[in-house]
């Protein structure tokens, strides 16, 4: 076998169907820092050479060595200043997932690459523990989940986000967190707690209540229906909920809107939000590919709903239009939006976290002065 290096400007190579089986994304196109892109060629094959079935697509995770946790948040139309990633890459393989085009920093694809090749931070608790312990730290809420879930499958056999919890219970720091997984029903005994103290909410992003079209957007994540049972058991735990239709896709599931609000009520979230569907940098060719193969009847017309959320662009990342959309569209989800969450009670403001129960453990070995030692040994 040699390896030839060829330029695409398209997808690339077609993807095998058992590749894309159970995966979000159709293709593995080159992110936007490769100029070239590498495949296997046998200039020897034979008729039946591609007979051979293909391996499965596996999940492959490496360590992340970074020596900091804790990232700065500098988006004006964020409501927070920093935020912790246990994980780079998502194996839930949402196909609109904004957080897609990171991996290209990596040299990888921010398709099939993003689900399948992860990155985890085992030294999570350790790194965050040091920093709280900075006499120069200042406590402010913590938000996790903003770029990929930290809830994702992998946490099941790594429990990373649990060990970040547990340093962040015993600090009694706050923190807010988005996932669209059911494990986050598990630390329901840390976040409990921690929720009745003023220093944890837990957001359940919520995008259909269509099983099948939840396999179709995000085909590694929990059914809504589990997403539904989360959110009681965190609230009955203690612990306050809210839901986030996150995104919201024109002509796909924004018709859902107000049934989606209605499930959440009754599951006993307290708040609610949405974000209209963006598509930065690659992410729009991938999820153009998606509707092309998924819903080829309506693709142009998505898309032509979606430039009308961003200005006649298929994205505009200006800080205040990117998340809601502008215009006669996004107007009108807002105000379905708004309606719906008054009617069932999702509209109320949250009330702000408890910053100043903030303390540094006392260490649990006592650290003698120089003159107690001397007093000890005296003695």
């Amino acid at each position: 076998m040699i390896k030839l290096d060829l330029r695409f400007d398209d997808a690339g190579p077609e993807v095998p169907d058992l590749h894309k089986r159970g995966r979000g994304a159709v293709s593995n196109r080159a992110g936007r820092f490769e100029a070239t892109h590498s495949t296997a060629f046998d200039p020897d094959f034979e008729d039946d050479w591609e007979k051979d079935e293909p391996d499965p697509l596996r999940t492959e995770v490496t360590i992340d060595t970074s020596c900091s946790i804790i990232s700065r948040v500098p988006s004006p139309d964020m409501p927070f200043d920093r935020s912790i990633n246990p994980y780079r890459g998502c194996e839930h393989g949402c196909i609109y997932c904004f957080a897609r085009p990171t991996h290209a920093f990596l040299g990888l694809s921010p398709g099939l690459d993003f689900e399948t090749k992860l990155t985890m931070k085992p030294d999570a608790p350790a790194l965050l523990r040091r920093t709280l312990m900075g006499k120069r730290y200042i406590p402010k809420p913590i938000a996790i989940g903003t770029n990929t879930d930290p809830y994702q499958p992998i946490e099941k056999t790594h429990k990373i986000m649990r060990g970040v919890l547990k340093v962040l219970a015993e600090f009694n720091h706050p923190v807010t967190i988005v996932t669209k997984s059911a494990l986050v029903a598990r630390d329901a005994d840390i976040l409990g707690p921690m929720g009745e103290k003023g220093l944890a909410r837990v957001a359940l992003s919520l995008t259909t209540l269509d099983v099948g079209l939840s396999r179709k957007m995000e085909p590694r994540a929990a059914t809504p229906q589990r997403r539904l049972w989360a959110l009681r058991q965190l609230n009955a735990a203690g612990c306050p909920t809210a839901v986030m239709l996150a995104p919201m896709i024109p002509a796909i599931n924004d018709h859902e809107l107000e049934a989606l609000i209605r499930a959440a009520a009754v599951s006993g979230a307290k708040g609610a939000s949405f974000i209209v569907l963006r598509l930065p940098l690659e992410v729009r060719d991938l999820f153009v590919e998606w509707l092309e193969e998924h819903f080829p009847d309506r693709a142009k017309r998505v898309m032509r709903y979606v430039r009308e959320l961003h200005g006649g662009k298929d994205y505009d990342p200006q800080w205040g239009k990117r998340l809601n959309g502008e215009g006669v569209y996004a107007d009108l989800i807002r105000r379905r939006f708004h309606r719906a969450a008054a009617q069932h009670g999702l509209a109320r403001e949250n009330p702000p976290f408890r910053c100043d129960l903030f303390q540094v453990p006392t260490a649990e070995t006592p650290q003698f002065s120089f003159m107690d030692r001397l007093t000890k040994d005296g003695a």
